[in-house]
């Protein structure tokens, strides 16, 4: 069963495009929140991470900053 991926990100930051790019090509589903139109979502991000950078990738409750393919397939069991 594929597992739930939340990502925080901003439309102008290039890690952001690179890391939802990667996970459309590997075909996993993922939920994008845009924390620059949506301070509610800015801020469950910041809550989570503990910071302001984008992006963070929520899979299942393990938070992953910045595009950390290592990390997001270990997660993803890619």
């Amino acid at each position: 069963m594929a597992k739930k991926v939340l990502i925080y990100t901003t439309p102008t930051c290039p890690f952001c495009h690179q890391v939802k790019d990667y996970l459309t090509e590997k075909k996993i589903v993922f939920t994008d929140y845009d924390v620059t139109t949506d301070n509610d979502k800015a801020q469950e991000m910041i809550d989570k991470s503990g910071q302001m950078g984008v992006p963070v990738l929520d899979v299942e409750g393990k938070i992953i900053v910045g595009f950390d393919r290592e990390a997001i397939e270990k997660e993803l069991g890619l």
